[in-house]
Order: structure tokens, then C-alpha cells, then sequence
């Protein structure tokens, strides 16, 4: 039996109830809406002829959207973890499972991260924290993960901010890329870098992409901020305190695709960070990136009912299409190439 006073399951319980509960918005943009699309008032093409499908890792997809990375490892967990899987086997959309550092320590965890049967055929990604690899993980344990979950890929998560705002957090990330290239190498399997929420620099995709991952999730600022969910958390009034200060700190997501571009380019790139609409998901695509992920929006649909993650995917795949259809965009491809107004428009 897991002890219920395990420190890692106790933290997971309290991440996932203070982003359902609490404000832990960015104090600062996305950049998204200082974008504005150029509109074609002759589109040339039938709005039932959009299409905003495409192939990702070898798994074709009906929508530019992964649910991304948010949770796992307590019975509230599992119940919002099906729930979400189900609707990305509907939609035809890929999914990440929070960090399964939690059932690698406490085995008995997995079946809230086990999802193949319930959904055989999404593109499923495996998750752990980068920084597990200076703590006694290697390629063993990602292949751990993956294996576990008969997962498409592995996501390595990046989050320094977050482990420096938590007590006893895992700060070392002395040595990090040489030991993700390692994995890389060897797991045989897709593996994206991501980060949590305050983006990814040019320097470090080029980093990135040197060291052979197969994409980059910029998660860019503008949504959840961890330092405010870990400042809800904090005991310490130091930290606490400083988990404030650091409410407006990162790269927002605009920002962040252009910087992972530059880094690493023709690596595909995920945006993730503060997208809210179908609108947003094609500006972001209209940046330059080949996938889009949300968390926040769809963790708390889901966590209300089924049906109102129905709703909410079905409204944003209803935005996206028309802002493909009204910018002459009838696929993703041609989407890359839409205009935005120059700002002195």
C-alpha cells in the first residue's frame, strides 16, 4: 500500500486541486493578442472543406491540439485522466500524462497513468522531470515509463523556477543536457523537451536540438504559473515571498515559439503556454509551430464533466476552422502562411 502521507503523492493532490481551485495565472501576456490576422474577404475555398488535420510523430491527428502533461498518481487523478484520454480518442487528439516519477516510486500509482485500455490508438506521451536524471534516473526508468504506459514518446519536463520555489526541491540541473542526449540516444523513442511555463530560449533549443530530441514544447509564459501554484503550497514565508515576485517572470509564448525557431531550426515545436481559444491555437501555427498543447482550459472541463470537455473541444475546434476558412487557409500547410497585420495597421 502507498502511505498516504507520501510526500510526492501529497504534492501531486495539492497541484491538482490549487490549479482547480486557485487564480495561478501568469502576471504577464502570452504576446497572442498583440497578433491580429489579415482578413480575406475572399477566401476561395468551402468552410466544409477546412482541414486541420495532420500526421505528428507518425500518428495522424484530426486536430493540432495535445492535451498536455497535468496530472496523475491519486484517484482524482485516474478519474480526470480517463475522462481526458476518451475525448482525445474522439477528437483525435495526442495526450500527455502528468509526471510519472510518482508511480516509478510508488509502483501501486500506475493504473491512474495506464491508458491504453481505455484508448488503443492516440498518440500518448510518457512524462518525467529532466532533473530526475541527476537523481538517480537514467534511461532505465524512461524506458520505465514508456514501456508502462505503452507510450508514443517521452516528454522530459523542464522546471528550475518551480523546484527553486519548493522546499526541498530538486534543484540540480548541473550536467542535465549531456544526460538527455544519453536518453535520446537510447530509448528508442520520440523524446520532446518541454518546459513548464516560462518558455524556451533560442539558446537552449539549439542546445536542445544539438543533443537529438525530436521536438521542443516551448510552453511559453501567459497561463498557469507554477510559481503562484507553488506559492499557494509554500510553508516557508521566504518562499512564499518569493514565489510572488516571480509571478511576471518568462518568455511569453509569441515569443518563445520565434526563439525555439531560431534555435533549432526545422525542429517540429509545440506551443503550449496560455493558449485559451481555436483562434490562439492558429496564430500559434501561424508562427511556425507544428503542434499546439493546452492544460488549464481542458483540465477544468474536465474536472466538471464529460460533457463539458465535449463542449469546450468542440468550441475550439469550431474557431479554429473558421479562422482557417476566413484567412484562405484550407489546411495546416497553407495555414503556416497566413498574414497578420503589421502593427500599424
Amino acid at each position: 500500500m502507498v502511505k498516504k502521507d507520501a510526500p510526492i503523492i501529497g504534492r501531486k493532490d495539492d497541484h491538482l486541486q490549487i490549479n482547480l481551485k486557485n487564480d495561478v495565472e501568469s502576471g504577464i501576456s502570452t504576446g497572442l493578442e498583440k497578433l491580429q490576422f489579415e482578413h480575406s474577404a475572399l477566401p476561395e475555398i468551402n468552410l466544409s472543406d477546412v482541414d486541420p488535420s495532420l500526421t505528428f510523430l507518425g500518428k495522424n491527428l484530426k486536430l493540432p491540439l495535445l492535451i498536455s502533461s497535468m496530472t496523475g498518481g491519486t484517484p482524482e487523478g485516474l478519474r480526470i485522466n480517463h475522462i481526458l484520454a476518451k475525448a482525445a480518442d474522439y477528437y483525435g487528439l495526442a495526450m500527455g500524462v502528468g509526471s510519472q516519477r510518482v508511480a516509478i516510486d510508488y509502483p501501486e500509482t500506475l493504473p491512474s497513468f495506464n491508458l491504453r485500455q481505455v484508448v488503443p490508438n492516440i498518440l500518448l506521451l510518457a512524462n518525467l522531470g529532466a532533473a530526475q536524471l541527476n537523481y538517480g534516473y537514467g534511461v532505465d526508468e524512461c524506458k520505465l515509463a514508456v514501456d508502462s504506459i505503452q507510450a508514443d514518446g517521452l516528454i522530459l519536463h523542464l522546471n528550475p523556477l518551480q523546484e527553486a520555489l519548493q522546499t526541498g526541491g530538486d534543484t540540480d540541473f548541473a550536467g542535465l543536457l549531456g544526460k538527455i542526449e544519453l536518453v535520446c540516444r537510447h530509448l528508442g523513442k520520440p523524446v520532446i523537451v518541454k518546459e513548464v511555463g516560462w518558455g524556451i530560449s533560442t539558446h537552449v533549443a539549439r542546445q536542445l536540438m544539438n543533443a537529438g530530441v525530436s521536438a521542443i514544447d516551448v510552453a511559453g509564459a501567459g497561463g498557469t504559473s507554477w510559481s503562484q501554484v507553488e506559492m499557494n503550497r509554500a510553508e516557508d514565508d521566504h518562499l512564499r515571498e518569493a514565489a510572488l515576485k516571480f509571478r511576471s517572470w518568462g518568455i511569453p509564448t509569441a515569443q518563445a515559439i520565434h526563439q525555439a525557431q531560431l534555435g533549432a531550426p526545422g525542429l517540429p515545436i509545440i506551443a503550449s503556454g496560455g493558449l485559451q481559444s481555436g483562434v490562439d491555437i492558429a496564430k500559434c501555427i501561424a508562427l511556425g509551430a507544428s503542434l499546439t498543447g493546452m492544460a488549464g482550459p481542458l483540465l477544468r472541463a474536465a474536472a466538471e464533466s464529460e460533457e463539458s470537455l465535449d463542449r469546450k473541444i468542440e468550441q475550439i475546434k469550431l474557431e479554429l476552422t473558421i479562422t482557417m476558412f476566413v484567412t484562405g487557409s484550407p489546411d495546416l500547410k497553407s495555414l503556416h502562411n497566413a498574414r497578420f497585420l503589421s502593427p500599424s495597421n
